[in-house]
């Protein structure tokens, strides 16, 4: 690969972005980028991974606004709301004819394949059972900002660095899932705000308006999310899957039906060997700390540690 660097200790992928010098995302960076997660979604042994740069003080500085320029010249037409949806589906379509897809970028559609493509990267990081960590070291604007978007966790270093979502300075609007996952990690208004002033904020605004989840030291950056994501690897494939897409999925849509997915999703985890042991296993812990005199208390104590560490139990599957 020319534009990711990667490495696997034990269940845990790191992935460095390496585009220098400012690590802009491209069509040839987010090619690299789909091909490895969908080989990376059907391998088992991954159950983490942390996507983090390559470059110093630069997470992703943004997409390339060339490569957007140069993919909406090349349209034949100026689009609205009903010609773009248009544009969309024939892009869909032209996936499943030989030989099709090369004849839009002919076209002058190609910019839209590359936005579903982007699209599609984030797609398998939200519904994958791999948890997806964060480690952002620096600038984090545009396409930047809604790749970290796309994982579960972020961390962000310590530091004079931006994250935000610029677009709307050059007459755009975020195209990666900016507006739809913004409104979601900080609310409506913040999203708003956001997206309609163009102006990048600081790792520590952004730690307060819930955008990132901690702020860590540049320099225990990577070992902090490689922890984290070490951590959580131990943690119920199966329930992570049904975590994710509780969320995900149902919390953007109305609690009724968001209730009717969670309910689904928990009687699909607990219906799981893996997760009947656990149980069985966690309710032993307790009868052990109060059959030698302790209470729930002392248990939560002494013992609940290690079942947030993942070393009480295994889930193979």
């Amino acid at each position: 690969m020319r534009f990711l660097r990667t490495e696997r200790v034990d269940s845990v992928q790191t992935i460095w972005l390496n585009n220098p010098p400012y690590n802009f995302l491209t069509e040839e960076v987010m090619g690299e980028l789909l091909h490895l997660l969908r080989d990376l979604d059907s391998a088992p042994e991954v159950r983490a991974v942390v996507l983090t740069s390559a470059i110093d003080g630069v997470f992703v500085s943004h997409y390339s606004v060339a490569e957007i320029l140069a993919g909406v010249q090349a349209a034949p037409v100026t689009l609205n709301p009903r010609t773009a949806s248009a544009a969309l589906l024939a892009s869909r379509i032209a996936d499943r004819v030989p030989g099709a897809a090369a004849g839009l970028a002919q076209a002058g559609a190609g910019g839209v394949a590359n936005l579903r493509r982007y699209h599609e990267v984030c797609a398998i990081m939200r519904e994958s059972s791999t948890v997806f960590v964060a480690a952002l070291n620096g600038r984090a604007l545009g396409g930047g900002c809604e790749l970290a978007l796309a994982c579960d966790i972020r961390l962000m270093a310590e530091g004079p660095f931006e994250i935000g979502q610029p677009e709307i300075l050059v007459g755009i609007i975020p195209g990666g899932g900016g507006t739809q996952m913004l409104t979601r990690v900080v609310g409506t208004a913040r999203a708003l705000e956001l997206c309609l002033e163009g102006a990048p904020i600081t790792p520590q605004q952004a730690r307060d308006i819930g955008l990132v989840h901690r702020l860590v030291p540049p320099e225990d950056l990577l070992r902090e999310a490689q922890s984290t994501a070490a951590r959580l690897a131990k943690r119920s494939p199966t329930a992570v899957a049904a975590i994710k897409h509780a969320v995900y999925e149902g919390g953007s849509t109305s609690l009724e039906k968001g209730l009717r997915i969670e309910q689904a999703q928990f009687l699909t985890a607990a219906s799981t060997p893996s997760a009947q042991h656990a149980m069985a296993t966690y309710l032993a812990d307790i009868e052990e700390t109060i059959t030698a005199g302790g209470d729930i208390s002392e248990f939560v104590a002494t013992k609940l540690p290690d079942w947030v560490a993942g070393t009480k139990v295994d889930f193979p599957e």
